[in-house]
C-alpha cells in the first residue's frame, strides 16, 4: 500500500511539474529586418506582431498628451533636452565616432522646428495622417518621440533607451530587430558605406519600432508614408548647422 501511495504521489508532481514547464509561446515577437532594394528597409513579422499596426489609420486612441504649440510659438523644451542613450556592442574606434556623430545628428534633428513641422504636417491621402499609425495623431505621434518611452521602458525619459550590435552578413538586410528585445543589429555591409546622415536615419528607424510602430513587410507605396519610414528619412532630409 505504501509503495502505490508514494507511486501516485509522484505521478501527481510530475504532472503539475510539466504543466508549467516549456517555453512561454505567448511572449515570443517578430523580426523586424531593414533591407536595401528600392526602399530603405522591410519590417517582417514571423510570428506577427499583434495589437501595434492601425492600417491607414485616421482614428485615434485616448491616450493624454502634453500640450504642443503651434508652428512659430517655439519648440517644447523636451525638443532641446532630447537625449540618446545607446549601449554599443562590438564597435571599433573609428565605428563609434560614426555612431556618435550619427547620435549628434539625431539630437540637432529633433532640435529643429521644421521637424516637428514635418511631421504635424505629414500627409496620406489627402489627410494628416501616417500610415500604420497606431491609432495616434501626427501630433500625439511627435510627442511620443519626445516622451522617449520604448514598450519595453515606458518610462518618459525624453531618451532613445536601446542597444545597437554590429555583425556582418553578405545579403540584403540592413539591419534587424526584435519586439521583445532592447537590441539593434546592424550589419556592417551597410554600415561601412552609409553616410553619417543614413546611419542616423536607421537608427531613428529602428528606434521608432521600439516606441511601437511598424510597418507592412512587403513593399507597397502607401508604406513609405509609415511612421519608422517617413520620420526615419527625415533624418537625412531636416536642414541642421
Amino acid at each position: 500500500m505504501n509503495k502505490l501511495l508514494t507511486f501516485l504521489f509522484l505521478c501527481l508532481f510530475l504532472v503539475a511539474c510539466n504543466k508549467d514547464g516549456g517555453s512561454d509561446t505567448g511572449c515570443i515577437s517578430g523580426t523586424e529586418a531593414e533591407e536595401t532594394g528600392t526602399t530603405d528597409c522591410t519590417v517582417t513579422t514571423e510570428p506577427p506582431i499583434t495589437g501595434e499596426t492601425g492600417g491607414a489609420g485616421n482614428g485615434t486612441i485616448d491616450e493624454p498628451s502634453a500640450p504642443i504649440p503651434d508652428p512659430g510659438t517655439g519648440l517644447p523644451n523636451e525638443a532641446y533636452t532630447f537625449d540618446v542613450n545607446i549601449k554599443f556592442i562590438n564597435t571599433t574606434v573609428s565605428q563609434q565616432e560614426k555612431f556618435d556623430s550619427a547620435i549628434e545628428l539625431i539630437k540637432k534633428v529633433v532640435a529643429t522646428e521644421e521637424f516637428r513641422s514635418k511631421i504635424l504636417n505629414h500627409t496620406y491621402g489627402g489627410k494628416k495622417t501616417f500610415v500604420d499609425n497606431g491609432g495616434y495623431t501626427n501630433a500625439q505621434i511627435y510627442q511620443k518621440i519626445l516622451d522617449g518611452a520604448e514598450k519595453l521602458k515606458t518610462i518618459k525619459n525624453n531618451t532613445i533607451d536601446m542597444e545597437v550590435e554590429l555583425y556582418y552578413a553578405d545579403n540584403s538586410t540592413v539591419g534587424y530587430t526584435y519586439a521583445n528585445s532592447t537590441r539593434v543589429w546592424v550589419n556592417r555591409k551597410f554600415f561601412t558605406t552609409n553616410t553619417v546622415g543614413k546611419v542616423a536615419a536607421n537608427l531613428f528607424h529602428e528606434w521608432l519600432h521600439k516606441v511601437g510602430f511598424t510597418h507592412a513587410s512587403s513593399y507597397s507605396t502607401s508604406r513609405d508614408y509609415s511612421v519608422p519610414y517617413a520620420i526615419g528619412r527625415m533624418m537625412t532630409s531636416v536642414s541642421v548647422d
